[in-house]
């Protein structure tokens, strides 16, 4: 392909990527470097016929002129980044001279905001992920395997979770859950404790946002893998057969090595949207038990404080999280593909 051909090629997704991913990073980077003017306070003498009294107020004319003259705040440098509601540098010094042990020191670290929410949603991820991966897989073998007559049905049936909108969903399990319905008066029943609520037990919560996320996310993988399953070659499973290879040895000897790449894939995907997990916790209005990084930046936007300089603060952190996450999967991805 001539040179001139290929840059046409690839100037409108590359504008593309500069418009709508490479600015507004910068933009958030940008913005997290900055923190919001303080109000102006002035002190005002107002006299009446029994003397005069002092009083402070509010300057809104300078401190709507401060903001004009600097939109996007004063300048802070690294400090959005290490005060208490983030990394909180100053704290974990502190709790490391005053702490016990290990155990002391990590109790009191993810009590921070920003750790509380780090350990929520890496154990999500981690839990997540795999179990997707795991649960897809098996879906994709059974349907695949199935009768044509009935195959269509279990496609359908499988791809379920993955029609109906991700808020639906999740409200729909969170009823479930509740101690009027009937995975709630299950769980009561198995326990034989009629006062137990997943709504108001932290590990039980986290156990049901993360059968939520695996049971929202199988369909995917199941998609892909039951795709690749279709590209396995007939040829090699018969001589597996005439070898007297069993049906999990074939699974494990020819399928899964065939379909590493896709697992590849799919662990790439689930692992970046788990990372970002956040329509559970406000359909199980699960925010007294779990806050994700996602969820974090959502509370910095909303109020009537609107603390844009923290979310962008939290938006960075989590896009480095994102890249730490994956690094040694794309590490391993490129230097297969440098071997090949």
């Amino acid at each position: 392909m001539k040179h001139q051909t290929f840059f046409w090629f690839v100037l409108p997704s590359s504008l593309a990527m500069l418009l709508f991913i490479a600015m507004p990073i910068v933009s958030v980077i940008t913005q997290s470097l900055y923190t919001s003017h303080e109000q102006v306070i002035v002190e005002v003498e107002n006299c009446g016929p029994f003397g005069c009294t002092k009083s402070v107020t509010i300057d809104q004319e300078a401190t709507e002129a401060l903001r004009d003259a600097e939109p996007l705040g004063k300048f802070a440098g690294a400090e959005n980044y290490l005060n208490r509601s983030h990394l909180a540098s100053g704290e974990l010094g502190v709790f490391w001279t005053e702490s016990d042990g290990f155990g002391d020191f990590f109790s009191k670290v993810f009590n921070l905001p920003l750790y509380r929410a780090l350990a929520f949603t890496l154990t999500f991820t981690f839990v997540v992920t795999p179990l997707t991966i795991v649960l897809g897989f098996i879906i994709a073998v059974a349907v695949n395997s199935a009768t044509q007559v009935i195959r269509g049905p279990l496609i359908f049936f499988s791809l379920l979770p993955m029609i109906i909108t991700p808020l639906i969903g999740s409200l729909i399990l969170f009823w479930m859950v509740d101690a009027r319905g009937i995975l709630g008066h299950a769980l009561q029943w198995l326990a034989d404790d009629p006062t137990l609520s997943v709504k108001a037990s932290t590990p039980l919560m986290w156990i049901m946002l993360m059968v939520y996320g695996v049971w929202h996310a199988a369909p995917f993988a199941f998609v892909v893998f039951y795709a690749g399953l279709q590209t396995v070659n007939q040829d090699t499973l018969e001589s597996a057969m005439i070898d007297g290879a069993n049906r999990w040895e074939r699974i494990r000897y020819v399928v899964i090595p065939h379909l590493v790449p896709l697992v590849t894939f799919v662990a790439l995907i689930q692992m970046m949207d788990n990372f970002r997990v956040f329509e559970p916790i406000v359909s199980f209005a699960a925010q007294a038990h779990a806050q994700s990084l996602s969820y974090f930046i959502y509370s910095d936007l909303g109020g009537e404080t609107r603390l844009l300089n923290s979310a962008a603060t939290t938006s960075v952190l989590t896009i480095i999280g994102v890249g730490i996450l994956l690094s040694p999967v794309l590490v391993r991805t490129w230097r297969d593909f440098g071997k090949g």
